[in-house]
């Protein structure tokens, strides 16, 4: 499953810290939110063992992928 989350550009050296809870990227965001967004994308991933991969997006943002193992039935 792959999303983008719109924002600023996010210069790639902060993106392991937003996977910290309350962490937001500056204080010039406006809009709602207290930074939990990914760390509880992180816990939900660990969860499943699925694998979390989180890159700036070209056009500001970021492109937040999480891929979930195969279960066998």
């Amino acid at each position: 499953m792959t999303s983008w989350v719109a924002s600023s550009d996010v210069p790639p050296d902060a993106v392991e810290r937003l996977y910290q809870p309350f962490q937001r990227l500056g204080t010039a965001r406006t809009g709602e939110g207290l930074g939990l967004g990914l760390s509880i994308v992180q816990a939900v991933a660990a969860a499943h063992d699925a694998t979390l991969t989180t890159v700036p997006a070209p056009c500001g943002g970021l492109t937040v992928t999480v891929a979930f193992p195969a279960v066998d039935l």
